[in-house]
């Protein structure tokens, strides 16, 4: 992650945004002490439709011992330890 002081963020906005867009990162300072960061936008995984699917598919055998041969997993369990 990048350091880049306030006044230059300021002034060339635009341009980190862009670069923000392609996945850069950047903590802007003011007097050498980090004040903000500027990071990528993390999107909601759930407003994906195919990773949302995937996702209740998964719970559901989970949730079902048959689909998975009669063996019987908690979420809990998987966690654990």
């Amino acid at each position: 992650m990048r350091e880049i002081s306030l006044m230059i963020a300021n002034q060339e906005f635009s341009r980190l945004v862009k670069k923000v867009e392609s996945g850069e990162s950047f903590v802007i300072t003011r007097r050498g002490r980090p004040i903000a960061k500027l990071v990528p936008h993390r999107m909601d995984k759930m407003a994906d439709p195919e990773w949302a699917s995937a996702y209740r598919r998964m719970i559901a055998l989970l949730d079902d011992p048959a689909g998975l041969g009669g063996l019987r997993v908690h979420r809990e369990e998987i966690y654990d330890g």
